[in-house]
């Protein structure tokens, strides 16, 4: 029956575009009006979707019936968002119905292993599970640490948050799409089916979940989580050859590949209400369906949103929402902003769930409008993404009825937009309207103060008390000199005239100068100030480091290569270098000397980088949470390390002129 519903493609959809839902009376069913049993909860979420994909948001080219009727039978949001413009923080913000900063994880969680969803956090499955429901993951997870060892020992494993039934999640790190069986990150996967299309098994995973909840006799919370339409996108040939001979096929925003992708997803839409209907309880089941950011720059167009994915421009975070309750109106449209932080409040209020106690949601409830009420009272809406990804750099924004303003975190520059008239956001009113943009600037600094997510810049206004500065009239007192792996050698170091110089003599060096300060507080910076770099234009490294060191085999260093323009953290602990980042920043910053200067600043166990160049304003670099390598939010772990500074090179000679330590 299952592989009949969802091959019986031509069927299907023929039947979305007659009106599936009217006619065959689902809406009607038995458990329509005031039923006993609780509401199932279906939510389907797609991968990397742009808005404009979708044929109820505008879209001609792509094909996409039983969504359309999904929405026509429903609710369709025209200010649907994301809480983050990439996919992890997002699916965070869905579990627990707050902020990704709040919880910590703002990036798409890479494969090395520096961050998971905290098994401390009350989430939404867990929630549900334990109120009596059958709760089904189906599809991307992506919100696990690791990806070695056993699947449910991973930290951060779906089950450790509440899922009854994981299928088809990622066991391997799910790198650049897979689509066709065997899949790589699903190596344990058996097929089902010849030639199988991996969103074509979800859509029958999805099914007999399903079926299988219902003749249990237990309501369900699922979340078909598609792996497409993420890159590199791949369909079956004879769907993606359909769309080619389409008019206007493979420009950009009318990929043959992408809509084939987007087909099947719409096909398990299809099935999944007819499945619905079939089993007789469509009646007394909830679905809601959106994306996990904005599409991808690079094989769609977002238009008439600016950005793309990775941007807190609309076309980052504004996506297709769409939502149907069987007792709400057919074919509502709302403009008031709805975001995935509400998702946890909503399924809660929609199936009288109550909220874990002292758990504290960012989000409101649209329970109430998904059956024909008002929108609740909540006008404002942040983002916070410290990341530089291209095609963004690090920015935070706020939207307040109408207007939203964004901050560039790097150098403090806004840009204040009127959505309503400008939801293109090609016009900057941050100057003709002052007044309005202090407002939202003064709403998004007290929102960073309540995630407690940047620490303050290291200016003495913010961080006051002087622990320690050391200037280099007098030799090296107070400073060992390490010299670390991998090159094992620290150079020349030596003292003259105000200045520490570095020089590598003919052979790449690494020179880590550990004080002998103890490392006694949070809120503190270790700030390294150069008067000029190697410049060695045969080799890469021309690197400065500040931050925590214990040993030449233990440090924690944030640091700045100025031969390439590049930032990044390092985390080595037992001489193996277990965590470190090279952001994508290659020529796009620069801090020269004299007096330029690179600050670490710790906060809880996160370290902060900051620049400042000469007769400049310090420039936030990045946030890294090294608490999965070092516990430096325990007293006694920091007390092992000293406050220090380093210089890497391959050639020539570097020059440091001040060291100081700040704490509030």
């Amino acid at each position: 029956m299952a592989e009949q519903l969802i091959d019986r493609r031509g069927v299907l959809r023929g039947l979305g575009a007659a009106g599936l839902g009217a006619a065959t009376g689902w809406a009607l069913g038995p458990a329509a009006a005031g039923a006993a049993a609780p509401p199932n909860v279906i939510v389907v979420l797609i991968d990397d979707l742009a808005r404009r994909e979708l044929g109820c948001y505008g879209n001609t080219f792509n094909e996409t019936p039983h969504i359309d009727r999904l929405a026509a039978d429903g609710t369709r949001f025209t200010a649907g968002y994301v809480a983050a413009p990439v996919c992890s923080p997002t699916r965070a913000s869905i579990m627990t119905g707050q902020y990704p900063a709040r919880v910590r994880i703002t990036e798409f969680l890479g494969p090395s292993g520096d961050d998971f969803l905290p098994t401390s956090l009350r989430t939404l499955p867990a929630t549900l599970r334990d109120a009596g429901y059958r709760t089904g993951l189906i599809g991307k997870w992506h919100l696990t640490e690791t990806y070695t060892g056993p699947v449910r020992e991973r930290p951060g494993n779906p089950w450790s948050h509440g899922f009854t039934d994981v299928i088809a999640s990622e066991q391997k790190y799910i790198a650049d799409g897979d689509y066709f069986h065997p899949y790589f990150m699903l190596p344990d996967l058996p097929a089902r089916k010849a030639n199988e299309y991996l969103t074509d098994r979800l859509n029958l995973e999805a099914v007999d979940f399903i079926t299988a909840a219902h003749q249990q006799g237990t309501p369900f919370y699922l979340q078909l989580a598609h792996y497409a339409t993420h890159t590199a996108l791949a369909a079956p040939q004879a769907l993606v050859d359909k769309y080619a001979a389409k008019p206007g096929a493979g420009a950009k925003g009318t990929s043959p590949v992408l809509a084939a992708m987007l087909e099947v997803i719409d096909d398990g839409v299809g099935a999944i209400r007819a499945t619905l209907d079939g089993l007789g309880i469509a009646g007394n089941t909830v679905i809601l369906l959106l994306s996990d950011n904005g599409g991808d720059g690079g094989v769609t167009t977002n238009a008439p949103l600016r950005g793309a994915k990775a941007t807190l421009y609309e076309g980052g975070v504004r996506v297709p929402v769409i939502a149907h309750h069987p007792a709400g109106p057919r074919g509502r449209v709302v403009d008031a902003p709805f975001s995935t932080v509400d998702i946890m409040p909503t399924v809660l209020g929609t199936t009288g769930v109550a909220a874990p106690a002292g758990t504290r949601l960012d989000g409101v409830s649209f329970a109430g409008l998904l059956t024909g009420g008002a929108a609740p009272s909540r006008d404002t809406l942040f983002w916070v993404y410290p990341h530089w990804h291209n095609p963004g750099a690090p920015t935070a924004s706020v939207r307040r009825g109408r207007y939203k303003m964004m901050r560039y975190l790097h150098d403090n520059r806004t840009e204040l937009y009127d959505l309503v008239a400008d939801q293109a956001e090609a016009t900057n009113l941050a100057a003709s309207l002052p007044d309005k943009a202090a407002e939202l600037s003064a709403a998004l600094d007290a929102h960073l103060r309540d995630v407690d997510f940047l620490p303050p810049e290291p200016s003495p206004a913010n961080l006051p008390t002087l622990v320690a500065e050391r200037e280099f009239d007098t030799g090296l007192g107070g400073f060992t000199v390490l010299a670390p792996a991998p090159e094992a050698r620290a150079g020349t170091v030596q003292t003259s005239g105000g200045l520490l110089t570095v020089a590598a003599g003919g052979a790449p060096a690494f020179a880590l100068l550990r004080s002998d300060v103890a490392v006694t507080h949070t809120d503190v910076a270790a700030i390294v100030s150069q008067r000029y770099y190697a410049n060695s234009a045969a080799t890469d490294q021309d690197t400065l480091f500040s931050g925590l060191v214990k040993d030449a085999g233990n440090y924690v260093l944030a640091w700045y290569n100025h031969r390439l323009k590049r930032v990044g953290w390092d985390v080595r602990i037992g001489g193996v270098l277990t965590g470190n980042r090279v952001t994508q920043l290659d020529g796009k910053i620069s801090y020269p000397g004299p007096n330029a200067r690179l600050a670490c600043v710790l906060h809880r166990d996160e370290i902060t980088a900051y620049a400042i160049a000469s007769g400049g304003a310090w420039q936030y670099l990045f946030t890294a949470d090294v608490g999965r390598h070092v516990r430096l939010d325990d007293p006694a772990v920091r007390a092992q390390y000293r406050y220090g500074f380093g210089v890497r090179l391959d050639g020539g000679t570097l020059a440091v002129e001040r060291f100081a330590v700040r704490h509030r």
